[in-house]
Parts: structure tokens; C-alpha cells; sequence
């Protein structure tokens, strides 16, 4: 059960392992049910809240001011709100910002986003680092009930490992992002749960983007004739992401420029021959410290992954496809950020360098994509 208006009320988030926060409902009055991750980032939580990669993700902020500025229509990533539930310490009791045309907890009341405020969100994050990420539910209003009966409900709720939530997320049908400006190139991009930046930044270069259905096969991908393709962000485990892994081994096949982002990253481990695993409680935020091999320049990145690609750090692989390498790593924790191959022109992130609260430093990204297409080109 949901109201569309916010209601300030009693509430409690209850974890998988029993840990039991009480505070006040914020937003939508009712029950979710998720996995509990902590975003690190200080601002832009508008494009967190609209990002498809939060699917099913109740997400904790480590900010303790959330919700300022307020709400506008020009900032999400998509058409709605996809994180769970939405955990915050002390939000804000006004929007103040130009820009702003509601309030965010009405936003999230609106659109059915039950959330909380008013807990520990320190002690609820050092928690989740300790224990790792989890189940977690968020009950207010007509949902509350005994401790014993809360904590059932979480322990059944769905885990995110073995999740395959791409099809939930991804557009049904294609659609077309005109180049600004002359048409330079043509990129197929597949949705596996795209954030508006993306096509967006490719195309400010030149590029007419054609987004296609995460069921989108090789053949519908090159009667576009493409000069690039490209595999987004998106939810869940790319363990289960077969189908995605299989038409990048097809482009692969074929020697057409590629660049994957996050979820596409992982994707192109797998079809290297890499696995992949669940990362204790992830990356999440607009402040990790990533650096890149080729140029030793380390880059403040915009993050939002729970699994990682198990990749070799310092030697270079043989694949089905020629050489590869590690091309990023994570300064935080050695986690593998990004992946080159050597004879073919391919390459990938674990990382967001769209970016559209900011930072920016990983732009140059779209423009290494553009001179793998013009090299081709020549």
C-alpha cells in the first residue's frame, strides 16, 4: 500500500541479518523490499534515484542533507524512479534551487518510492561495510507488524545474486538520438538499462545513436550499417546475461568498434572467457578514485556496481578474441574498472563516464570511442 502524498509517520528498516533502524516514513507510506547499498556521492541524487542500475536496490545515502535542491524534469536518466526504497539521515524540510518544481519527497511519494529518514545512516553504512550488502525492508503505515512477521518478509524477498533484471529495465522497441550537428558516425547502442547521458554524450560528437532492445540480435544490429556498437549500464547478475554475452561475441566476431559501460563491461569479461563475482557492497557514489594504465592519470569516477569482472591485473590474457588487458583499476580496492583488447577494437569500463551530476574526468572516454571508429573508418 502507497499514498501518493508524503505522510510523516512512524517507520522501521529491518536487514536480512535481523539489524532493526526505527525512524520516520519519508515519501511513498508502505512496504519495499530490496537489496540495501549505500551511495557515497554528496550530490546528484536525482540522477541515483532515475538511474535503471538501481533496480530493486534500496538505497542507503551517506550524505546526511539529502533533498535541497529539490526536484526537476530536466536531471533524471529515465522516464521514472527504479531504486527500491531511499534511505536518509535529515532531509531537507524545503527545496531551494532555481531549477527545483517540487519537493523530493513528494517526488518519491508520487512515483511510490517508500523510503525513511531520521535513522543512523553512519551506523546503518559501517554496518553494510562490515556485513556486507543485503535484503532489507522498509515498512510504515498499514505495513508495520511484529518483529518476527518484518523480518520474514525480508528473509524471502528475492537475492540480487542470479537477478536478471535486464528485461525489466531495457526499452521495448528502438528509438533513435540524432547527432547534434553533422552526422559524423552511427553506433548501435543495446539497452541493458541506459541512462539518458549516454547517448546524449556520444551524441554531442557527431554520433546518431540507435538505442535497441537488450533482445535485439546481430542481424537487426548491422542492417544499421553501424560504425560502432555499444553495450550500456544496467541491473543484476550478468552471470544471467547470456543472450547480451552472445551478441558480443557476434560483434566481436566481426571486428566492429565497441565500448561497453558497467554492466557492458562485465558483459565483455564474460565474452572474453572471465567470470565474474558479487562484490562484498559494491561501488557506488561520484567520488572513486580510478586509474588509468595507458596514461597513469588517475580519474574521480561516478560508480554504481555490485559485481566485478575476476580478471588477471598484470599479465596480458589470450582470449577467443586476440590479447586483452586490464586497462583500469580501482586505487580503493584493486577492483578491476576497465578492460582493453589488444588486437581488436574493443574496450570497456566498470565505471559511468557520462556523468551527469559530475565528475567529468572520464569524458575523454567517448572521444577514445570515436578515434577506435575513425581509425576503422581509415
Amino acid at each position: 500500500m502507497t499514498t501518493a502524498t508524503p505522510r510523516t509517520g512512524p517507520a522501521v528498516l529491518v536487514l536480512e541479518d535481523g539489524r532493526t533502524f526505527r525512524g520516520r516514513s519519508y515519501g511513498a507510506v508502505g512496504q519495499t523490499l530490496g537489496e540495501a547499498v549505500f551511495s557515497t556521492g554528496m550530490t546528484g541524487y536525482q540522477e541515483t534515484l532515475t538511474d535503471p542500475s538501481y533496480h530493486r536496490q534500496v538505497v542507503v545515502m551517506t550524505a546526511p542533507h539529502v533533498g535541497n535542491t529539490g526536484v526537476n524534469d530536466e536531471d533524471p536518466e529515465s522516464g521514472r524512479i527504479w531504486v527500491a526504497g531511499y534511505v536518509v539521515r535529515d532531509p531537507a524540510r524545503v527545496s531551494s534551487n532555481w531549477r527545483a518544481t517540487r519537493t523530493l519527497d513528494a517526488e518519491l511519494a508520487a512515483q511510490g518510492v517508500v523510503g525513511i529518514s531520521g535513522i543512523d545512516t553512519r551506523a546503518l553504512t559501517r554496518h553494510l561495510r562490515e556485513r556486507g550488502a543485503m535484503r532489507v525492508g522498509i515498512f510504515s503505515g498499514d505495513a508495520l507488524a511484529g518483529a518476527d512477521e518484518l523480518l520474514a518478509r525480508v528473509q524471502a524477498a528475492p537475492a540480487m545474486s542470479g537477478a536478471d533484471l535486464v528485461s525489466e529495465v531495457a526499452t521495448t522497441e528502438p528509438y533513435t538520438v540524432p547527432a547534434q550537428g553533422t552526422r559524423r558516425f552511427t553506433v548501435a547502442a543495446v539497452d541493458l538499462g541506459i541512462k539518458g547521458m549516454t547517448p546524449y554524450r556520444m551524441a554531442e560528437r557527431g554520433i546518431e545513436v540507435h538505442v535497441l532492445p537488450a533482445t535485439t540480435t546481430a542481424e537487426e544490429i548491422y542492417a544499421l550499417a553501424p560504425d560502432g556498437v555499444f553495450f550500456s549500464n544496467g541491473p543484476g547478475d550478468p552471470a544471467t546475461a547470456d543472450h547480451a554475452v552472445g551478441l558480443m561475441r557476434a560483434v566481436l566476431e566481426r571486428g566492429t568498434p565497441l565500448f561497453g559501460i558497467c554492466f557492458g563491461n562485465q558483459i565483455l569479461g564474460r565474452a572474453l572467457g572471465f567470470g565474474t563475482y558479487k562484490l562484498k557492497y559494491g561501488h557506488r557514489g561520484i567520488n572513486q578514485p580510478v586509474k588509468d594504465r595507458a596514461t597513469g592519470k588517475v580519474e574521480v569516477t561516478a560508480h554504481n556496481h555490485g559485481f566485478a569482472v575476476d580478471a588477471p591485473l598484470d599479465t596480458v590474457s589470450d582470449t577467443p578474441f586476440g590479447r586483452a588487458e586490464v586497462s583500469h583499476v580501482c586505487l580503493n580496492d584493486n577492483v578491476v574498472e576497465g578492460l582493453r583488447l589488444l588486437d581488436r577494437p574493443a574496450f570497456s569500463v566498470q565505471y559511468h563516464p557520462e556523468a551527469a551530476a559530475g565528475p567529468h574526468d572520464a569524458a575523454y572516454l567517448f572521444d577514445r570511442f570515436v578515434s577506435l571508429m575513425e581509425d576503422q573508418r581509415a
